[in-house]
């Protein structure tokens, strides 16, 4: 079992109450299992419920931050630890160094963006540990249409698109994840 996962996700709540729900059920899993949750420091949004879901329960919590992102991300003060660092690419260095593995929610760009960098990281080599996309409601089926016709394409091989995870449902994707190894770092 990993002992500490990163997750990204949005700094907004979304619309979508399904993707709420599984937000404080994936919260909750983690307090069950006893994984830290490493994410962006935020307490609004899905990051700030999922990080108060994990608190709530008694877990603990580790958040990355920029400072310029203090005010506008509003910094969870009460995690259990708050990491401040000066860039976005130092604070997604900061979580991968954290993390044992890494999860999606849904989210807009910024999610996007370190899902897309986490992958890619794998595909050069830079860790063997476990990415994982919960596909709440259908929310990535877009994306994953498009990794199947970047296959198709030639853009992409196979082994690498199958590196990014998916469930649909927060206890198969922490069994998948968990099923995936141990990191090798």
């Amino acid at each position: 079992m990993l002992g500490r996962i990163c997750v990204y996700c949005a700094s907004s709540p979304g619309r979508n109450e399904a993707i709420t729900h599984a937000t404080v059920a994936l919260g909750k899993a983690f307090v069950a299992r006893g994984t830290e949750l490493v994410y962006g420091g935020g307490s609004v949004g899905l990051m700030g419920l999922l990080a108060d879901t994990v608190l709530a329960g008694g877990g603990h919590v580790t958040g990355v931050i920029p400072t310029r992102l203090f005010s506008s991300e509003v910094a969870h003060r009460r995690v259990t630890r708050l990491i401040e660092v000066e860039t976005m690419h130092e604070r997604k260095r900061a979580m991968f160094e954290h993390a044992d593995g890494f999860i999606a929610l849904p989210g807009g760009f910024g999610t996007l963006e370190e899902l897309a960098e986490i992958v890619t990281w794998a595909q050069i080599g830079m860790h063997q540990k476990p990415v994982g996309l919960l596909n709440v409601d259908g929310y990535y089926d877009a994306l994953l249409r498009w990794l199947d016709r970047s296959v198709e394409d030639g853009f992409m091989v196979t082994a690498t698109r199958d590196r990014l995870l998916r469930e649909t449902t927060v206890d198969a994707l922490l069994t998948t994840l968990d099923g995936a190894g141990a990191p090798l770092e």
